[in-house]
């Protein structure tokens, strides 16, 4: 369990605000930090690694304290069980991939760095140097190299805001694995709702520096009714029945739409599909791409 209750003020573009949180992270859950940028998400994640100090509050992983304001504890970022993995990367670049991870881990492994390297897919390219990577390739080994430590907490900083569509519904699916195979805590700060449907068991929605609401992401995100018209190419991102109908869900832009489905439909849709979403009046139609 890692509990946060922390306070910090902060400045945004509309002046000062309060990061006030309390919230709570079950052991091998993928938690989704959502809202605007400024919001105070990636504050949130860098507190919880040490590099920011809050102004009070307490930090507590797996039953151990790493800040505590009134008790004076403030364990330094290196003391702390964390993988943190940036938007940009931030490789050696004069390091090879294999060096990369050697040298994150805090005692020399040779059979853990292989097999890292064969889980994240990243074997071939062990002796390459970060600028002969594409960019989902340097995100992997990023990622690669924030396990390789067995941390007690993930944290994902917008990993993948960089990257196309393609290769980031790649890394997605690579994450994710990756979260259930080493049964990892993650906190992923993200505001695609595409992103955090598909990776999270939970998401916490944050407004300057408050949580608005946290729960499953179909409660949160399906909290209303809506009525849209509608015509876009998208994926499938789930689907399950309920009652007697098929429910999938299918994002449109930075949204996420509901869509009732015929059990004949299911004979050639799957989630990951590509598909056609058309509006007629009331009865949407999707047809597979």
């Amino acid at each position: 369990m890692i509990t946060l209750s922390v306070k910090k003020t902060l400045i945004g573009a509309d002046g000062p605000f309060d990061l006030s949180v309390d919230l709570s992270v079950n052991q091998g859950e993928l938690l989704s930090l959502f809202g605007v940028s400024g919001s105070g998400k990636t504050m949130l994640l860098r507190i919880v690694a040490g590099l920011e100090k809050p102004d009070e509050g307490v930090v507590e992983v797996h039953g151990k304290t790493w800040f505590d304001s009134r008790r004076g504890i403030h364990w330094a970022p290196q003391k702390r069980s964390i993988g943190f993995v940036f938007q940009d990367y931030s490789l050696f670049p004069t390091m090879t991939v294999y060096e990369n991870l050697r040298y994150a881990q805090s005692r020399r492994n040779e059979a853990k760095i292989s097999d890292i390297l064969e889980l994240t897919g990243l074997f071939e390219l062990k002796d390459r140097l970060p600028a002969t990577l594409s960019g989902g390739q340097k995100q992997r080994v990023a990622l690669a190299r924030a396990i390789i430590r067995e941390p007690d907490i993930l944290l994902l900083d917008e990993p993948l805001s960089a990257l196309d569509m393609k290769t980031r519904s790649k890394l997605q699916n690579e994450i994710l694995s990756i979260h259930r195979a080493l049964g990892l805590t993650t906190i992923l700060v993200s505001h695609d709702k595409h992103e955090v449907f598909k990776l999270s068991d939970t998401v916490a929605v944050i407004e300057r520096g408050k949580i608005l609401r946290r729960g499953k992401t179909l409660d949160v995100f399906f909290d209303r009714a809506a009525s849209n018209k509608f015509s876009f190419v998208s994926h499938i991102l789930s689907i399950r029945k309920v009652d007697a109908v098929y429910l999938a869900v299918i994002g449109a832009g930075n949204e996420l739409v509901e869509v009732v489905l015929c059990e004949s439909d299911l004979k050639e849709l799957n989630v990951g599909d590509e598909v056609l979403v058309a509006s007629k009046a009331f009865n949407p139609i999707v047809q597979k791409i």
